[in-house]
C-alpha cells in the first residue's frame, strides 16, 4: 500500500480528509469541510504546495 489521501464523511455529515502512511497509519488529518469539494481543493493544494513548505523549527 503506497501513501494516500482519503476523504470520508463523519457522523457529523462533514467531510474529512486524511493521510495515511503506507502501513495504513493516519498521518494527519483535517477538521471538517461542509463540501467534498472543499477537502479535495484542500488535498490539491497541499499537493501541489507542500514541495516548496519550510520546516520551521520553534525549540
Amino acid at each position: 500500500m503506497a501513501y494516500k489521501f482519503e476523504i470520508v464523511k463523519g457522523q457529523d455529515n462533514l467531510f474529512y480528509w486524511r493521510f495515511r502512511a503506507s502501513n495504513g497509519e493516519v498521518m494527519c488529518s483535517s477538521d471538517g469541510y461542509t463540501a467534498k469539494a472543499s477537502a479535495k481543493n484542500a488535498i490539491e493544494s497541499i499537493q501541489s504546495n507542500a514541495p516548496r513548505a519550510m520546516i520551521e523549527d520553534k525549540i
